[in-house]
């Protein structure tokens, strides 16, 4: 069986992250992220759900999702994964975006699946690139040539999608939660701070955000662990300091969002932090895979 092999490259002048990851199996529950995600697929197969939509992706497809499009994902026909993707902060894609187009703007993709040969070998040459840190110089350009047709063709504005009922109550409930992750928080919490009942909250939550309140809180929690890993702090003091209730259920929340244990995670950046460089491709190989 072949091994799974995950490389993370930050590229320091970009302000990106590179990652590669090979014989990917597992499956990852809804989860969302607050970065842009740009990747394609080099083998195999899945099932992705994101915005209420099913889709059957494989090999040449180009994934795209924005920040907060909750998604998930599984294996299909047993084969294995190999994926490659960058991760852009939004105010790395806000500068690109003005760059590109002379003006600013929030943007988000209008498609999280795209077909496109072009644009495909063009960003496997670019991310092989910065994965071995070659094309030193013009590398910030490389990106821009390759970000402008996608920008272009599947970026707009993000207008909120318009009005919805009840938004504004969602919002406050993430509010509540962004500002309260480290407490025990219940639904009835969420349901006095919106003003909402608990089955309109709950309609209305995943309505807007296609998750739970519940994963919307897990996905807080296991995205401040995970910041507070990258610092060096350890496992047990990241769990007390994101509300779970102990070790052993972040350990086991952490795993299944991220694909690796938190001394695991925890161990990649401190690594990378020791090394006088300051772009390092850092790699675990074993029988644990990344989230997508």
């Amino acid at each position: 069986m072949k091994k799974s092999t995950k490389t993370i490259v930050h590229d320091e002048e970009l302000q990106i992250e590179a990652c590669h990851f090979q014989g990917i199996t597992q499956s990852f529950p809804n989860h969302f992220h607050e970065y842009h995600v740009i990747g394609c697929i080099e083998q195999g197969q899945r099932r992705l759900s994101c915005r209420n939509r099913d889709y059957t992706v494989g090999k040449g497809v180009i994934l795209l999702f924005s920040p907060g499009d909750s998604h998930a994902c599984t294996q299909r026909q047993g084969g294995a994964l190999d994926y490659r993707s960058f991760h852009i902060p939004k105010k790395t894609m806000h500068h690109f975006i003005q760059k590109i187009t002379g003006t600013t703007f929030s943007p988000h993709f209008s498609s999280n699946v795209l077909y496109d040969r072009k644009i495909f070998r063009s960003f496997l040459t670019l991310h092989e690139n910065i994965m071995k840190n070659s094309g030193e110089y013009g590398r910030r350009e490389d990106f821009e040539r390759f970000l402008s047709p996608l920008v272009r063709r599947c970026m707009l504005p993000d207008s909120s999608c318009g009005d919805r009922e009840h938004r504004e109550e969602v919002g406050k409930a993430c509010r509540f939660m962004e500002q309260n992750y480290t407490a025990r928080i219940c639904l009835e919490d969420l349901c006095r701070c919106a003003g909402l009942s608990r089955t309109a909250l709950t309609r209305a939550f995943v309505r807007e955000k296609g998750v739970t309140p519940y994963l919307y809180l897990e996905n807080i929690r296991i995205r401040e662990a995970g910041r507070l890993l990258q610092k060096g702090v350890s496992p047990s003091e990241a769990a007390l300091r994101t509300g779970f209730c102990d070790q052993s259920h972040f350990t086991h929340c952490f795993s299944r969002f991220i694909g690796l244990s938190p001394g695991i995670y925890r161990g990649m950046f401190t690594d990378r932090t020791n090394n006088a460089e300051t772009r390092l491709p850092f790699a675990h190989t074993g029988s644990s895979e990344t989230e997508i």
